[in-house]
């Protein structure tokens, strides 16, 4: 029994537009697409929508292997299911990052409880850590809560870049839509898939504002400064590419020159 991922048109029944079937049959595995079915009608981004799917693709194979059915009964379920699947992701070669596990245990954990709200809670000594839970608005005393079942994560040594790799660095970029990409990411801190979905239009030189679509289709205004006479255009500024014609849709890829 095999599994994959389907994209469907979006439906108007408000279903996800992304679904685990079964390869062979085309079967949902209804416990994922329920879950994924709540996660879109709460207006998760595409992207993050297929990410669980990927998560949950690897959690359901799994799953096949031992009991020989994507179907899940809530009697299979134990306190260590998670945990034994913890185990055979560790026991895979080559491993996976401990940030990976935490992602797909945490997406399991969070897709299992909502379809069988009755199973039992995921308890492995030494996989979780206790916190402080405040509550809304910093009312009541904060109470003592138990993190999801994670492995430990190594940190990062960050290695700062040394005056030679920064000069070669900046020398690198020959052209201002270079200039504009790296300070809009630099200095703006936004992300690259952000700044490839920038059009003309979201260049608001009157108002010194920016406007950027970030995950999940949020909509977000960023202020800058303004090197260009405030009457100019975004059509007016020096393009870096003049031989490219540039229709009222496309991306920005130029910035004004100082």
């Amino acid at each position: 029994m095999k599994f994959c991922l389907i994209y469907q048109p979006p439906s108007p029944n408000a279903q996800s537009p992304i679904r685990v079937v079964e390869q062979t049959t085309a079967r949902d595995v209804a416990w994922i697409n329920r879950y994924l079915d709540r996660e879109y009608v709460r207006r998760l981004a595409d992207r993050t929508l297929r990410t669980y799917a990927h998560n949950l693709l690897h959690f359901v194979r799994w799953w096949e292997s031992i009991h020989h059915t994507g179907d899940i009964v809530p009697a299979n379920l134990s306190e260590s299911t998670l945990l034994d699947y913890v185990r055979f992701q560790s026991s895979q070669q080559p491993r996976p990052a401990s940030s990976t596990i935490n992602d797909r245990v945490a997406v399991a954990d969070r897709a299992l409880h909502h379809s069988f709200p009755e199973a039992p809670c995921q308890i492995a000594r030494g996989f979780h850590q206790v916190f402080l839970h405040r509550r809304p608005m910093g009312l009541g005393r904060p109470r003592l809560a138990l993190s999801r079942l994670r492995v430990k994560v190594p940190k990062l040594n960050i290695v700062p870049l040394s005056v030679n790799e920064v000069a070669r660095f900046w020398s690198s970029f020959h052209t201002c839509r270079d200039l504009a990409i790296v300070a809009l990411m630099l200095l703006h801190g936004l992300r690259s898939a952000e700044v490839l979905a920038l059009n003309l239009d979201d260049l608001l030189l009157s108002e010194a504002q920016l406007r950027v679509r970030g995950k999940g289709n949020k909509l977000r205004f960023l202020r800058f400064f303004i090197l260009w006479p405030p009457s100019s255009s975004a059509r007016s500024i020096p393009w870096a590419r003049p031989s490219v014609p540039i229709p009222p849709a496309t991306t920005v890829e130029s910035c004004a020159t100082s």
